[in-house]
């Protein structure tokens, strides 16, 4: 595992987005790209991981304190009451509380949709770029995958593997490194699974704020999309920002790729049609799969129906 830019080269790009580009592999007008890997075989397999009764949170509370100071477009939630009970004469007695949240689709634990990045005029499976627009997503709305992202879910703990609290911002985290972990863990990625990818930097988040958790972050790079292509994996959700290794730079961020950022996501989301999850919480799942040697378990994570989102927020379990 290194920091590394400049590693990769615009053509190598190319090449690695034609060969994983899942463009009607599942009919010209699919909407859900790699989630067509849970079957109904492999969601039933998944149902019979529960064995113990015990459900993790795996995500961030939605509150002042996350991970967006107002920067980077994106800000925290907030959280309005428009009623306390105080000064209500409703019959009987009865008070009332309510309340209300804004907060952008992609500020906490979130998924990011099909139509949250493309390039060159196409999102995934062809459809055009023009189909995103100021009323939302026509064709890969998040409401796509409202039936939910359900199935086996398996954890690799990369930063607890390399002995440390987190990874250092810039590491890239390699097709061997995962295999290597999941080897150590005593596990298998298959068809079909849910990958969550621990880096330790919700640790980092807590021990040194918000602006240095967004400062840049560890990854995957652009040798493991090939390996999520290979494996069949059907989403990846890690507890960083942005699911690849990110370097800071004087204007934005880079990646593998010198004058590109997000390039992963590129590919990954408009090419091969993977749903990504960000700022998930793996911790009190890595104790627990510590504690009973098990790094598999029932993934549940549905999005909010948000017709023609680009993202949603969520609060996933996994259940053992």
């Amino acid at each position: 595992m290194s920091a590394s830019r400049g590693t990769y080269s615009r053509e190598d790009f190319r090449r690695i987005a034609d060969a994983v580009r899942n463009w009607g592999r599942w009919g010209d007008d699919d909407r859900i790209g790699t989630l067509n890997y849970i079957t109904p075989d492999r969601l039933v397999a998944a149902t019979r991981l529960v064995r113990r009764g015990v459900c993790l949170d795996l995500g961030i509370p939605l509150d002042a304190n996350g991970p967006y100071p107002g920067t980077h477009g994106r800000a925290n939630p907030i959280h309005l009451m428009t009623e306390t009970g105080a000064d209500q004469d409703l019959p009987g007695g009865l008070c009332v509380a309510d309340d209300y949240i804004m907060m952008p689709l992609q500020g906490a634990t979130q998924w990011d949709g099909l139509a949250h990045v493309f390039y060159e005029g196409k999102l995934y499976n062809g459809f055009p770029a023009a189909d995103v627009t100021p009323h939302g997503a026509k064709t890969l709305g998040i409401e796509q995958i409202g039936k939910g992202v359900a199935g086996r879910g398996v954890l690799l703990d990369v930063a607890r593997h390399q002995g440390v609290d987190w990874l250092e911002m810039g590491a890239v985290i390699t097709p061997d490194d995962l295999d290597e972990v999941a080897a150590a863990q005593g596990v298998e990625v298959e068809s079909g699974d849910i990958l969550c990818l621990r880096t330790g930097w919700r640790q980092k988040f807590f021990a040194d704020g918000a602006h240095a958790f967004l400062a840049g972050e560890p990854g995957i790079g652009m040798a493991t999309i090939e390996w999520l292509h290979e494996k069949e994996i059907a989403a990846i959700a890690s507890d960083n920002w942005a699911i690849e290794v990110l370097n800071p730079t004087d204007d934005f961020w880079c990646g593998e790729i010198e004058g590109m950022v997000d390039n992963v996501h590129m590919i990954l989301i408009r090419d091969m049609g993977m749903t990504l999850g960000e700022i998930f919480d793996f911790d009190e799942l890595a104790a627990d799969c510590v504690a009973d040697g098990t790094w598999e378990f029932f993934f549940c994570g549905p999005p909010l129906k948000v017709t023609g989102g680009v993202g949603t927020p969520i609060n996933p379990l996994a259940i053992k």
